[in-house]
């Protein structure tokens, strides 16, 4: 029997049964400054196109820095998206409706590194793989017209 070494007792099937296994709950993947605030923040301020802070009413900030996506990523680009967040954001970012990219930090000396390490990534015909904007009045991804 396969489950035996599993430690699966055929005589009690729900002794010990894992139920549920849905995926965690998204929470459990805020950055801490965003858990700690989480439904208290003041306000927002665009910075500049692309740029936000948001201030909670215990003074603390996150700054996030919107980019452009596209519908279809290929793994590589999604690794490197990846390894962006890892080197910057402590592994944080979020992917919004519009397929774009938000990578969160939570100093403001933090944003100018950032911004200029995805300035430095290009495609190799010379476009940018991740343009910074689609904040206030600026484009955001056309995702679907009917």
């Amino acid at each position: 029997m396969a489950f035996i070494s599993t430690g699966y007792n055929p005589k009690k099937p729900m002794e010990n049964r894992i139920s549920d296994l849905g995926p965690k709950s998204y929470e459990d993947f805020y950055p801490p400054v965003i858990a700690k605030n989480k439904g208290k923040w003041s306000h927002h301020e665009i910075l500049e196109p692309g740029v936000l802070v948001h201030v909670a009413d215990s003074g603390d900030e996150i700054y996030t820095i919107r980019v452009g996506g596209c519908r279809l990523m290929s793994t590589t680009h999604i690794n490197e998206i990846c390894d962006i967040a890892d080197k910057h954001c402590d592994g944080h970012l979020r992917f919004t409706t519009r397929n774009n990219s938000e990578f969160m930090v939570d100093s403001k000396d933090k944003v100018e590194p950032l911004k200029n390490d995805l300035a430095s990534r290009k495609f190799p015909g010379g476009s940018f793989k991740s343009p910074i904007g689609g904040t206030g009045a600026g484009v955001t991804n056309i995702i679907d017209t009917q």
